[in-house]
């Protein structure tokens, strides 16, 4: 697997959890779920597929696409 598909990869499952991040109040338990809750399964998928922590920049910025256009998405609907 590259990088890039990792990137998509977690782009994509971080959409629905912008998603719900979008109407929720700034810092509430709620808003912390959805910002966190996907990152342990980031990190899995790294170290899966043997990436190392040079990968982490690209996927964090993968994952914050990923929640801005979900939140964005949240607030057109």
């Amino acid at each position: 697997m590259s990088i890039k598909e990792l990137m998509l990869i977690v782009f994509l499952i971080n959409l629905p959890f912008g998603y719900m991040r979008g109407k929720t109040a700034a810092f509430s338990a709620r808003w912390l779920l959805a910002v966190h809750l996907p990152v342990p399964f980031i990190f899995l998928l790294r170290r899966f597929f043997d990436f190392g922590w040079s990968a982490a920049p690209l996927l964090i910025l993968a994952a914050a696409a990923g929640q801005l256009l979900g939140g964005k998405h949240r607030k057109f609907r």
